[in-house]
């Protein structure tokens, strides 16, 4: 094989693992942008190495993919970015292949928004201990050669990654179906754009929370508690406006989508997604909503909605 011929075959076999790496890099960034940074980066690696040195492409491939990202959690301009209170998940809508493997309860939830969130209070090992092993299925020798550590130091930085996600799993119940999610939302939209707050504080858990980056212009992330405030604040957001919608560019359609696997509202300008509302559903009720209007967090969603096509909205103007 020739060595034009020879690229082509590497450039192939490099190619049929960039959305298993991209799905990698996403759950341990939460970026979708930072993520294609960290496979692109990774490609140059590929080009770079000697592939013919390479026993296992894949496995090479995944620790090279790790260590960027690794490296990009520990750099200063990072830390700086994620310590300042108003970091969020880039948001990926329901179809995207960077959302990964969805096979079993752990790969789902692992790009959750609860998940990603609780990732950023796990150390950069733990959280690729954790990645690795429930959402990818590694062994804890393969994950050990991953990261340049023991067999027993990966058991123990999985142990304590698990008991964080596991604290959060506990709220509000355990999740219902996805048409039951969708009927409670949809209950909620009703009675938050008619402003029946008796009727949203009983769609809500008892310890609801709700967050928000503010249109995207806050330092910190505004967070409210207590069902009646929550429903409170939520009457004020859903309700339409003059002033809003000159904000917004004219009015808005809402549509219900599934966003990073939980149902949510996307508000709609033409065919452009200008801001997202999510919820975690249980049993009990609504037990989180998140507000996300940064146009940073919702980049790659609205691309995916453009080329998704139009549906019915819940609201045709909003």
């Amino acid at each position: 094989m020739d060595s034009t011929a020879t690229d082509r075959f590497d450039t192939s076999r490099f190619e049929a693992s960039r959305n298993r790496l991209a799905s990698l890099a996403y759950r341990l960034l939460g970026s979708a942008v930072d993520a294609q940074d960290a496979v692109q980066d990774a490609y140059l690696h590929w080009q770079a190495a000697d592939r013919q040195q390479i026993e296992v492409p894949e496995a090479w491939l995944t620790k090279v993919v790790t260590n960027l990202c690794l490296d990009r959690l520990r750099s200063a301009q990072a830390r700086r970015e994620r310590s300042a209170g108003a970091w969020f998940p880039e948001l990926l809508l329901e179809g995207d292949p960077m959302l990964g493997p969805a096979d079993t309860f752990e790969q789902r939830e692992s790009v959750s928004l609860a998940v990603l969130t609780v990732m950023e209070r796990l150390s950069p090992v733990e959280r690729a201990v954790y990645i690795l092993r429930e959402a990818f299925s590694y062994g804890h020798a393969e994950i050990a050669e991953i990261l340049d550590i023991t067999e027993s130091a990966s058991q123990q930085h999985l142990h304590r990654a698990r008991t964080r996600v596991t604290a959060t799993r506990r709220r509000g119940g355990r999740e219902v179906d996805p048409a039951a999610a969708r009927r409670i939302v949809e209950e909620f939209l009703t009675a938050a754009t008619s402003g029946r707050t008796e009727r949203l504080v009983a769609l809500l858990t008892d310890d609801v929370i709700a967050l928000s980056d503010g249109n995207g212009l806050a330092k910190k992330l505004l967070r409210y508690d207590n069902p009646r405030r929550v429903a409170t604040v939520m009457r004020g957001g859903f309700t339409s406006t003059p002033a809003k919608q000159r904000l917004a560019g004219g009015a808005l359609a809402l549509h219900y989508a599934v966003v990073n696997g939980a149902p949510a509202v996307l508000f709609v300008l033409g065919e452009q997604v200008v801001g997202a509302v999510t919820f975690e559903v249980t049993e009990d009720g609504i037990a989180v909503v998140r507000g996300i209007a940064a146009p940073a967090r919702l980049l790659r969603l609205a691309e995916a909605w453009r080329q998704h096509g139009p549906d019915t909205p819940l609201i045709t103007e909003w």
